[in-house]
């Protein structure tokens, strides 16, 4: 699955308020640590501010912080903020009305609602979780490693 680069950043700026709740974050750091455009972000921060996922506060010492809950607040939740959930739009494709058409269509709504039910099963917390279990030489390993090695 590939996330639009808005997400992608939400995903990011959420993990790292979440994993530091007690404090407030400047957007340059987050920015910073993640190679992200200080100015695409801020954007990504006032939709999450505006979905009620993080708050900002301005002037000395301010910055974002997370008043989401982890352990309720799941993928989903943060990826429908930004790009549509749900059937592909743009209409009827070349084929649709065929049987081999509609049995495609079967499939890949089987793998989308699949996909849906994944990622609104993993929350914030177990995102943290699995952060804090990552090492260098366990970044490309899937997460079903990660998932097990987290249940054990």
């Amino acid at each position: 699955m590939k996330l639009q680069v808005a997400t992608r950043h939400a995903l990011f700026a959420v993990l790292e308020l979440a994993a530091q709740a007690d404090r407030q974050i400047a957007a340059s750091d987050i920015a910073e640590k993640y190679s992200i455009s200080p100015n695409h972000l801020a954007k990504v921060l006032r939709t999450l501010g505006r979905a009620g996922i993080v708050e900002a506060s301005r002037g000395v010492g301010g910055g974002y912080r997370f008043c989401g809950n982890a352990k309720r607040l799941n993928l989903l939740d943060i990826i429908a903020v930004f790009e549509p959930i749900g059937p592909a739009a743009g209409g009827r494709e070349a084929g649709d009305d065929t049987r081999e058409g509609r049995a495609l269509r079967l499939v890949m709504n089987e793998i989308e609602d699949s996909t849906r039910a994944t990622l609104s099963s993993i929350t914030i917390d177990t995102m943290l979780k699995i952060v804090r279990r990552t090492t260098p030489s366990t970044a490309g390993a899937p997460l079903r490693r990660a998932v097990v090695a987290r249940s054990a």
